[in-house]
This record gives C-alpha cells, structure tokens and sequence, in this order.
C-alpha cells in the first residue's frame, strides 16, 4: 500500500471519537505521527475526559505507529500554542492540521442565549483559528530556514449546516460558514509557504448527529465516519499540493467540491430606493436560489 503521509507529523483536534478518531487512525496508517487532541467533552462541551483519546493513541500504537495525547482546548490561545509545541517537541516537525473538534449547543434563535453561541463559536471558530495561526507561524519560520516551501496542510471542517444552512443552527451554521471563508483566506495568505489550506463537510453518523432523526441500518454504514476520512488523507498528503482553498463534501456516499458565493445580476446604482427595489427584486427572480441541505436548489 502506498503510504500518502509516510514520515509526516499530524495534529487532529476533537479526535477521540467520531469523525476525528477516523482521521486519526487512517492518518497513521498511511505513516504519520499523530498528536491525539480531544477534551473529552460531551456533545455540548460540557466535561473533560482524557481515556477516549488515550484509546485511539494505543489503537495507533498497536498498529504501529506513533500517537500522543493532548487534551488541550482547541478555542483557547496559549492552549492551541501549547498543542502545536507539543507536537514539534514530540517529534521534530508538524505538516499536518486538522480542525476537527466541535460541540453542539442547538436552539432556535429566539430562545438562544448568549452563553450557547459564544460556546460553539469558541470551539469552532476560534478553534479552528488558534491552532491554524500558531502553525501558520511555525511553517513561517520554517520557510525562512530551508528558504523554500514547507508542504505544511491545514484542514478544516465546516458543515451542510454552514454552507447550506439547516434551521436551529444559527450558531454552529455561522460558525461553519465563518470556517469556510476562514479557509478561502488563510489559504491566499498561506500559500507562498507552500501550505494549503482546505476544508471538509463531513456527512457522517456521530453522536453529534444521532439525534437529528432515526437511521436505519443501510444508512449508519452508508454515513460512518470512515468514508469521510480517505479525503482529508489525501489533502493531508505532498501529493494534494495544487489543492487549496476548497470545502469538498465527504460521506453518505459521495464526495463533491462545494461552490461559493458568486456575484449574480446587477444594474447600474440608483439613488431612488422605490425605483431600484423592483430592480433588486427582478434579480433575485433571476438567481438561483439558496440551496437546501442536500447542497441542491430549494424548490
């Protein structure tokens, strides 16, 4: 078998469980060494247990491979430091991020409180930030050193929720979205470094997703985390090194690079609200519309 990310060091946050775990483990058997990050929180972020991620670092090991365990938190900044200096400290070198780590806080947007958005926007957003700025850092230094490209790789995770839009999810959708602009960005800045910087919509069945509806049993195995992670590997990997700056869907069967936001209509600016708001309104007949969850056209 060829060995996409022989010799390369990884991080994977929110890994003990789920998706992350997934990531994790195919990480390593393609050759990395992994840094095991997870809280052990619950779905909502309460509580802290480190034995889950402990598991998947000695499933790594029984396997082979080399694995190591963080538990720190992902939206706090000297934590997400202390993660990335770890996992140079541990083994030399780091190539590979991937944001995984999330919680869910699920409200109606009249009934949501302060505390639940500033919760998944820290562990999301800030998330996905904090880990990716102080790697972002290192591969900076890196490039000054070897006054050449790094192959450094960030991968983030956005969701349906955010690119789409799903109801009860104004903070998780937001903070998805955030993620998906983040990752546009961080990978125009990044890329003379030679880092690309991409993002994932997983499709999967978690506990994070158990309680959306029933599954049958056609549909867990159809939706397990292990069909999401075969793409973040290749992402993860020197080969994907004209890749960057895209959200690919992945899971329940398929994979599919998702499209942005692009400039539809227009007319010419007007300075009388009453004449243009027939114009706007004739546009927005014109484009198509938002997409549902499924990622196609409402009807």
């Amino acid at each position: 078998m060829t060995l996409l990310c022989e010799g390369r060091v990884a991080i994977v946050t929110g890994a003990a469980r789920g998706v992350g775990r997934e990531h994790a483990l195919l990480l390593a058997k393609h050759g990395a060494k992994v840094v095991v990050n997870d809280l052990g929180a619950a779905v909502d972020g309460t509580g802290a247990d480190t034995h889950p991620a402990q598991e998947v670092a000695e499933e790594i090991k029984a396997m082979g491979g080399e694995a190591i365990v963080n538990g720190d938190d992902v939206g706090n900044f000297d934590g997400a430091k202390n993660m990335v200096d770890q996992a140079i400290n541990t083994f030399g070198q780091l190539d590979i991020l991937v944001n995984n780590a999330g919680i869910l806080r699920d409200r109606m947007l009249v009934n949501m409180t302060e505390e639940e958005w500033d919760s998944v926007v820290h562990v999301h957003l800030k998330g996905t930030f904090a880990p990716t700025r102080h790697a972002a850092s290192y591969w900076r230094a890196m490039s000054k050193q070897k006054d050449g490209p790094v192959y450094g790789r960030v991968i983030n995770t956005s969701s349906t929720s955010g690119i789409y839009g799903n109801v009860g999810q104004t903070n998780y959708g937001a903070a998805k979205a955030g993620i998906a602009a983040f990752t546009v960005i961080a990978a125009r800045e990044l890329g003379r470094l030679g880092v690309t910087v991409n993002a994932i919509s997983p499709s999967a069945y978690t506990r994070m997703t158990d309680y959306l509806r029933e599954y049958t049993e056609e549909e867990i195995e159809e939706r397990a985390p292990r069909w999401v992670s075969p793409t973040v590997v290749w992402l993860a990997s020197e080969e994907a090194g004209d890749i960057s700056g895209r959200v690919i869907q992945a899971g329940a069967g398929m994979v599919a690079v998702c499209e942005g936001w692009r400039r539809g209509a227009e007319v010419e600016a007007m300075e009388d609200p009453v004449a243009l708001g027939p114009k706007i309104r004739e546009m927005c007949g014109q484009a198509r519309k938002n997409s549902g969850m499924d990622g196609f056209e409402l009807d």
